[in-house]
């Protein structure tokens, strides 16, 4: 069966890795969803679906206004159950995508019962992350579902040309966390002269890179005015020739993997 995504993933999304739980969580969430994002990435890992659930909660949306992820942590022994406690943290009887977070213990082993998580109802799509070439046809060789997303480290500074590539072969879409290098990027010279020629932000051009070739990306911040700063991507487009000048600042020879240095 081809991978589906069961809705429409926005293209921008806040992501909450390392965000602790409680309220600077919930106030980051809230913060988006009142500036008009409705995409929100969390994982079990992250600790801190209770406060994603509570901001989501809080804001009065219904439900379907937002796509939610989250993700099975591979040191668990069942998807299935794993997610039955991620959507009683979160307040909500499905999640919209449910990722592998890593390939721990093989890339096969856990997809078994990430379809049975999708067929019980409790994701809308599934996917996984941080998924190589190999690692995607090993888990394509027997799925009965294919991966909806692989999720991965992609930026311009880790442009995985070749593994994009294996995404788009099989209908996977490729979504990009740290699209910012954790804020590591944002000072970089080629990419504060192209933001100070398009009048941007190095955030706004490092995000628009990406929402640029149809890659979704989850900045995470929790601090209001760069939540809202960083939706501003949707109503400039960059030059072609600010597309290349921010493609040559790849550092991985466009590599098939999904990390130089997995930590798993």
């Amino acid at each position: 069966m081809a991978g589906t995504l069961d809705g429409t993933m926005p293209l921008l999304g806040l992501g909450v890795w390392q965000v602790p739980d409680g309220p600077e969580c919930v106030n980051a969430v809230r913060w988006a969803l009142d500036a008009g994002y409705r995409h929100i990435d969390t994982a079990q890992a992250y600790r801190n679906e209770a406060s994603v659930g509570k901001a989501l909660k809080e804001s009065g949306l219904d439900r379907a206004e937002v796509f939610i992820t989250t993700k099975f942590f591979p040191g668990a022994e069942d998807p299935v159950r794993a997610a039955e406690q991620s959507l009683r943290r979160l307040g909500t009887d499905h999640v919209d995508l449910y990722l592998v977070h890593w390939p721990g213990g093989g890339p096969e082993w856990a997809w078994p019962g990430m379809e049975r998580a999708a067929e019980l109802g409790h994701a809308r799509s599934i996917g996984v992350s941080n998924f190589d070439e190999a690692d995607l046809a090993s888990v394509s060789a027997i799925a009965e579902r294919m991966p909806a997303v692989n999720q991965i480290h992609f930026n311009p500074f880790a442009f995985r040309r070749a593994l994009l590539e294996a995404c788009l072969s099989r209908n996977i879409a490729l979504e990009a966390y740290s699209p910012l290098g954790t804020g590591r990027l944002l000072s970089d010279a080629t990419v504060a002269a192209v933001a100070e020629d398009t009048g941007r932000t190095s955030a706004q051009v490092l995000l628009r890179w990406a929402v640029q070739r149809g890659i979704p990306v989850i900045p995470k911040s929790t601090h209001r005015n760069r939540i809202e700063e960083n939706l501003q991507i949707f109503d400039f487009e960059l030059s072609e020739e600010a597309m290349a000048r921010l493609d040559a600042l790849d550092r991985t020879g466009g590599t098939g993997r999904a990390l130089e240095r997995p930590w798993w």
